[in-house]
This record gives C-alpha cells, sequence and structure tokens, in this order.
C-alpha cells in the first residue's frame, strides 16, 4: 500500500509520517522520500498521487484551503479511486471564523469527491494555544476568553488516529477526537506562564460577535469523544525538555 501524505513536513504531518511505513511525502521542496508538487499552483500533483492508494491530507492554510483540496480531489480522481483523507476541526460546521469555513468548503469537496472518503474533525492542537499564549505575552498581558474552553489535543495523538484510518476501510465522517482535558482558557494560560517561568498578569476579555459566541457555546469541544492521551501541562513539560 502506497501512502501519499500532504504537509507531511509540517507540525501534524511529521509525527504521522513516522508512523508509516516509508510513506510518500508531498512537499515543495526535494528531499528523502519526498515528492515534489504545489498544491497551491497545481503543479506535480499526477506524479505524486500516481499509484497512491491512500491520501492524507494534512497541508493547511490560513487561505486558500479549499482551492487546494479542489486540486488534489481532481488529481485524485484522474489517478483512479484512492481513499482520500482529510483532517480537519472540531466546530468548523458551527463557528462562522474564516478559516473554519474554508476548511468545511474543503470537508464538502471531499464528501462530494466520488472517491472513497474519510474526514478526521479534531479539537485545536497543543501547539495552537501556546503559539497565541506566547503572541499576548509581548504586550505585557495574556487575554483569556471569558466563557471559554478549549480541549486541546496533541499532535501525536491525531497522527496515531490517523495511522489507524490509514490501516482501515474509509468512514465518511469518523468520530471526533479531542484532547484528554476540556478546560477554561485562563486556567490553560495559567497553566503555560507557569512552565515558561513567564510573570503576565490572565486579563479576561469578552469579544462579541458569533465566532466568539461559538466558542462560548463550545462549538469547539468533544467531550464525548475525550480520546486524546496527552495533556498539556505533559506537552508543556515535554517541550521544555526538549529545549534545554
Amino acid at each position: 500500500m502506497t501512502v501519499l501524505v500532504t504537509g507531511g513536513t509540517g507540525t501534524l504531518g511529521r509525527a504521522l509520517v513516522a508512523r508509516l511505513d516509508q510513506p510518500r511525502v508531498l512537499s515543495r521542496r526535494a528531499g528523502p522520500g519526498r515528492t515534489v508538487g504545489d498544491l497551491r499552483r497545481g503543479t506535480g500533483l499526477d506524479a505524486a498521487v500516481e499509484g497512491a492508494s491512500v491520501i492524507v491530507h494534512c497541508a493547511t492554510a490560513p487561505r486558500g484551503d479549499a482551492s487546494a483540496t479542489g486540486r488534489l480531489v481532481e488529481a485524485a480522481r484522474r489517478a483512479g479511486r484512492p481513499h482520500l483523507v482529510y483532517v480537519s476541526i472540531v466546530g468548523t460546521d458551527r463557528i462562522p471564523l474564516p478559516y473554519y469555513r474554508e476548511k468545511l468548503r474543503a470537508e464538502r469537496l471531499v464528501s462530494g469527491s466520488g472517491l472513497p472518503w474519510t474526514i478526521l474533525r479534531a479539537t485545536q492542537f497543543h501547539d495552537l494555544l501556546v503559539s497565541l499564549f506566547a503572541a499576548t505575552a509581548r504586550v505585557g498581558v495574556v487575554p483569556a476568553l471569558t466563557g471559554t474552553a478549549f480541549q486541546p489535543i496533541d499532535v501525536t495523538d491525531v497522527a496515531a488516529r490517523l495511522a489507524a484510518i490509514v490501516d482501515g476501510p474509509p468512514q465518511g465522517f469518523a468520530a471526533p477526537l479531542g484532547g484528554p482535558e476540556v478546560r477554561p482558557m485562563a486556567d490553560l494560560a495559567r497553566a503555560w506562564l507557569a512552565a515558561t517561568g513567564r510573570r503576565r498578569p490572565v486579563v479576561p476579555l469578552r469579544l462579541p460577535g458569533a465566532i466568539a459566541g461559538g466558542f462560548r457555546a463550545g462549538a469547539n469541544l468533544t467531550p464525548a469523544h475525550a480520546e486524546g492521551v496527552v495533556t498539556f501541562e505533559q506537552f508543556l513539560a515535554a517541550r521544555a525538555g526538549a529545549h534545554r
């Protein structure tokens, strides 16, 4: 079985590639185990998908996700009937964040492709919250959305689920995958501050609008599927150890 991974050099993609047996990695840059192609331009895709029995689409970008997914779908159709696996986010259908809307359009392209398909929605990665806290801490405070919880998950847990999907039949919409804990954003911010030794006030912030309302309503959570293993504190401890 030949498995093609898009975004195989990214945060999630690297974790997945490490779990697969000699996968083919789509990348804009040449390298060992890579096939060169560009989802944004549509170049090199036919060669990349040729002979692949499973395509795991991990590549993502703030803009153009749906267009890139459409190009991949067309190439996959020309190649035959590979199992197309798409990684999405819990809440894409309920939170009108522009990035989520783009992911939702990409989901519809995959589900309507006529190919065997699986879509896995996961909660936000630990890495995302760390990046957010680090960016806001530079101004001297760490804002935390009031009434808002997150269920962060480790990329290794998502990669493990994807590897299992690769080995199985297409599922359509797979059961969503959430991190092991649902916690207020302020709690997570304090955990990050403690782990990094920073001293910043955690400031409650209430934002208006449908996007913030969706997060307050818990549309980004899947507590019934809290099947991730690595907690936020464990992720922070491992990160600190790696940087020593």
